[in-house]
């Protein structure tokens, strides 16, 4: 089978006084600072609430919420076991180990919070929000593709790379199949319909279009994502599957397109509220 392959990418960036800065810490970098630009553009040209001050002040909550979040999803949902034996690894994430499910909810609850504490409609930030969220989601899987982590199963499609770390085999490159899906088709979609205030005027709208398009998109990359370790044995009918043959990214993603679906159908149903100018 061919397959690309080259020397790979160091993980780490550059050093700063002996200080390791790795490309996955640029890329969380990358998604916030582009991310909250983008929310605070957004603000000064949506309904009344939430400002510009209000999206800017929720960046340091939108941080937490994503890494904290991040963490212990990855921590329950992936490796529960090996976390119980070894709690003090939890705390551990320059390791690696981060659940794109667990941070949605930590945000989630970041929002919650925040939009109670200000007196904000939760679901017109939660639009803003997820109209940027896709930028971080293209940074972060291309940090994922430099890492070698979260690789496709092996294939002989002419575009399958060799990741050393994997074997000498070929696989799907994942991370950028993920990228493109999740990142720059996704952030495209909500841009555009952003834009219209018979959408942007229905708050929860956009929140509903990024959870059906997210789950969606990770739905359907899970078929040649290669398992993650902790789900592959000899027992399973199908390789790393945990329900009816689905993986644990696909059993996660269904609640979200059906949660998306009925946001969508809900907020079709409630009158446009006024744009700002």
């Amino acid at each position: 089978m061919d397959g690309t392959t080259a020397e790979w990418l160091d993980p780490v960036a550059f050093t700063i006084w002996k200080l390791p800065i790795r490309w996955y810490a640029l890329a969380y970098l990358a998604g916030f600072i582009l991310g909250w630009r983008y929310a605070l553009r957004l603000a000064r040209t949506g309904l009344a609430k939430p400002t510009a001050d209000d999206m800017d002040e929720f960046l340091t909550w939108a941080v937490l919420g994503t890494i904290l979040g991040g963490r212990l999803g990855y921590v329950l949902f992936y490796q529960p076991e090996y976390f119980a034996a070894n709690p003090g690894d939890a705390f551990k994430i320059w390791e690696g180990g981060m659940s794109f499910h667990g941070g949605m909810l930590g945000v989630t609850v970041a929002m919650a919070l925040f939009a109670r504490r200000r007196q904000i409609p939760f679901l017109a930030m939660a639009d803003i929000v997820s109209t940027v969220a896709p930028i971080g989601l293209f940074f972060g899987r291309i940090a994922n593709f430099i890492n070698q982590e979260l690789y496709g199963r092996v294939t002989d499609v002419r575009w399958g790379v060799v990741f050393p770390i994997a074997g000498p085999e070929p696989r799907h490159p994942s991370q950028l199949y993920e990228a493109f899906l999740e990142g720059a088709v996704l952030f495209a979609i909500l841009t555009a319909l952003c834009g219209r205030p018979g959408i942007r005027g229905r708050a929860g709208t956009l929140s509903g279009i990024f959870l059906v398009g997210y789950g969606l998109s990770r739905f359907a990359v899970e078929f040649v994502r290669q398992p993650d370790s902790q789900f592959v044995n000899d027992t399973q009918i199908i390789e790393g599957s945990v329900l009816l043959g689905a993986t644990m990214g696909q059993v996660l993603s269904l609640p979200m397109v059906a949660v998306g679906v009925g946001l969508v159908l809900w907020a079709r149903r409630r009158r446009p509220e006024p744009m700002t100018a």
